[in-house]
Formats: structure tokens, sequence, C-alpha cells
């Protein structure tokens, strides 16, 4: 039985249900897979989601620690390039290199955990230090590596990624953008080794549409980790335009992060107490009822791979609006799908609201409309614009971002490139390979 061990940073999460779909995909497909994480996670992420990870590498034992230092230094030549690309090579500073360091000492650790397990491959999900992890790890067990990346820690932290590149068997990532980007910035790299994995998500949830009156206020939603990344004090400024400009709004942002206090204060500030509300971490099972009352799906990050919450917004038919960065626009085709503004632009932004504003307007209008041929076109050419950028989202998510088939896609070549084989897999679909 081929046997994988699959590692993240921190295993389960709420944010990255993309992990345990991926991983119950392979085991459904006869893998074994030995679920890790680096970090311990809360007690209560673990019962809500109904998932436990097999090895947890922290808090580590004394006992553990000994026993990775003597495996590093009888199977020291097999780590060797990574110490000294660590040690003589690259620009990082001090302080980066004694991280990666250590977390080749982590590395060992995680070694000595799976030794028993007769691993034949490690992949990890994201290339931040879990990475380096997992890297040395499959060293040191002389069997393959291979990463999967999303946005920030290929764009924004790409901590030696270079030799992460070079080492690994395979590298997945999540959008045609960030292949370009691997491939121009790390030109040594293989074509052939980096790979367009998509996420997706639940095709089947039902479109909600609500008609508006001008009495009536435009509900946004936001949905992110309160991250400086995550740039929801864009989103703030951007809520006090619109409320200078007279437009009647609701402001709904679900999760929770460090920019929590800072959020808080910007609000107050911005005297925006009665607009705007911080939801804190909202459960998967109450997204539902968030996504059925927003008007408007809104982004406002700085950094990202294809935002999950985008596909969620879209497969409901639900208006989005996101900045035109990274691998966006292969989701949200602007005036198509949904909307984009230009990145940093808080005047686009806000005109873009308002655009999308003046076209929700309630059936009774319309029905006036049709009794005043003066009037008539432009608000029926209005509603259908709308009506079809609806469709089109939930068109695109389905042949596209359609969690089911990628996930279906993902196994097929994931199982394909890391354990060459003759024999066929259950489920093999010779159609799938192909998109």
């Amino acid at each position: 039985m081929l046997t994988v061990a699959y590692l993240a940073n921190q295993f389960p999460s709420p944010v990255e249900r993309y992990v345990i779909e991926e991983i119950e995909e392979l085991r459904r497909r006869g893998v074994r897979v030995i679920s890790g994480s680096v970090r311990k996670p809360p007690t209560d992420q673990v019962s809500a989601i109904h998932c436990a990870p097999e090895i947890v590498l922290q808090p580590l034992t004394t006992i553990v620690l000994c026993r990775a230092m003597w495996l590093c230094l009888r199977r020291w030549r097999r780590i060797g390039p990574l110490l000294a690309r660590v040690l003589f090579r690259g620009r990082e500073g001090p302080f980066k290199r004694v991280k990666a360091l250590a977390h080749t000492w982590l590395g060992g650790c995680y070694a000595v955990f799976l030794e028993g397990y007769g691993v034949d491959h490690i992949h990890v999900h994201h290339g931040y230090f879990g990475s380096w992890i997992a890297m040395t790890a499959a060293r040191l067990l002389d069997v393959g590596f291979s990463v999967t990346l999303h946005g920030s820690d290929l764009l924004l932290h790409g901590a030696y990624l270079d030799l992460k590149l070079e080492t690994c068997t395979l590298c997945l990532t999540v959008s045609e953008y960030n292949r370009r980007y691997i491939l121009h910035r790390y030109p040594t790299v293989a074509e052939g080794k980096v790979v367009v994995a998509r996420l997706g998500v639940d095709v089947s949830e039902c479109a909600t549409e609500r008609s508006k009156s001008k009495a009536d206020p435009l509900t946004l939603l936001a949905v992110g980790r309160l991250h400086a990344v995550k740039d929801h004090a864009f989103l703030v400024r951007a809520c006090a335009q619109l409320r200078d400009h007279n437009l009647h709004f609701e402001c709904s942002i679900a999760g929770e992060g460090p920019e929590r206090s800072r959020l808080e204060s910007l609000i107050r500030k911005c005297d925006l107490e009665k607009q705007v509300s911080l939801l804190g971490h909202v459960a998967r099972d109450d997204m539902n009822a968030l996504y059925d009352r927003a008007d408007v799906v809104v982004l406002t990050s700085r950094s990202e791979g294809i935002p999950l919450v985008l596909m969620e917004g879209m497969a409901r038919g639900k208006i989005v609006l996101a900045p035109a960065i990274t691998g966006i626009p292969e989701l949200v085709i602007d005036d198509t799908t949904g909307f984009l503004y230009k990145p940093g632009s808080l005047s686009e932004f806000v005109e873009r609201l308002e655009f999308i504003r003046s076209f929700m307007i309630r059936p009774r209008m319309m029905m006036r409309a049709q009794s005043d041929p003066e009037h008539a076109s432009p608000l029926f050419s209005a509603t259908r614009q709308l009506g079809w950028v609806r469709y089109a989202a939930r068109v695109q998510v389905r042949n596209n971002f359609n969690r089911s088939r990628n996930l279906d896609s993902f196994s097929e070549m994931f199982l394909r490139r890391i354990a060459p084989r003759t024999e066929s897999i259950p489920h093999e679909d010779f159609v799938l390979q192909q998109i």
C-alpha cells in the first residue's frame, strides 16, 4: 500500500478545509495517509471538525529531540546541501538562517516520528516553515517530497523557495499566475515539475437573490482572517466613504485574528459602529445565513491565491468585488462573473459598489417601469446585467472550481506523479486527467 505523510503547519484548521478534503480523497483511493501538524491544534477545533492529526510535532520531548539530533548526525550527507545553502549561500539575514537550522532539527524530529510508518512520500501544504521541516524529513528518510503553494507563502514569504523547488519532485500551485511567477522567478526549475491544481467549492448551493429598494441597506460581507495582508482596514475606510456619500449599507466581517483591536479602533475612529460589524470566527454551518443575506461579497486582500470565499459567494449566485491581483482574475472575470477594482484604489472600490447598488431594484419598481416606456429599457437592462453576472459566476464555479471534480483531478495527477504505475486505481477517469 502506498503510504504518504501529509503535513500542514496546523492541522486541522477551519479555514483550510481543502487539506482535510485532499487527505480524505487520497484515502478513498486506497492510499495510507499519515496526517501531521507542526503545531498542536486547539482542542475545540479538533472537536468541531471531527478530525485529529496522527502526528503532532510540537511540543517536543527531550527524547525525540535527542533521537532527531542523532539521526541528523548519522545521515548528515543527505542534509548537507540544505545546511550549506543556509550557512554559506543566499541573502537571508542571520535570524532567518538560525530559524532554518532550528527547522532542520524539527525535520529530524518529524523523520523520527515517521520512521515506523514505512512512508513512501511526504507532501506539505503551504510553503511556510512546515515545508522546510517536510523537505528535511524527506531527505533523511530518502523519500520523495512535494509541496502545494498558495499565495502569501509564495509571493510574500517565500523563504528558501529556491531550494524547496529544486528539491521537490512536484510543486502544486492554485493558479496559472502562480505557475508563471514560479517559472519566471526561479528559471532553473523544470517546467513540468510545476502543476496547477485548482481548489474548489460545493456547487450544489442554491442561488439567493434579494430585490432591493432605496430604503434597504446594501449588505456587504467579507470573510477572512483578521490579518494585515487581508487589509480589512481598507474596507473600513471604504465604508466611511460610502457613508459620506449617503449610501445606506451594512458591512459584516467574519473572521478572527491579530488585527482585531486595530480594526475596532479604526471603526470607532470612523464612527462606523452601527454600519460595520466584526463577527469573529463564524462556524461553517452558520456561514450559509451570512451568504444568503449578503448582496455583495467583497475581498480587499493585498495578496491571495484564488480565495475560496469568492468561489463560495459565486456558487451561491452572489455579486463579488475583489482586487485585480494574482490569480483572482482567473476566477472573477471583470463585468462577466463579478467585478474587479484596481489594487489599492479606494475610489474605484467605492465607485464599483455604488455602481452595483444602483442596479439593485425591487420588482415593483420594474412593474412601474413597464408602464413607463421612457424608463423601462435602462431598468430592465440593469437588472439583466446583474442577473447575467450571477448566472455566469455560478457557471464559472461549476465548470472550473468544482470541488468534487478538482479533487478527483488532483488525486489522479498526484498519484500518477509520485508513484508511477501500470495498474489502475479505483474510479480512474482518463478524461479528468486532461483537465
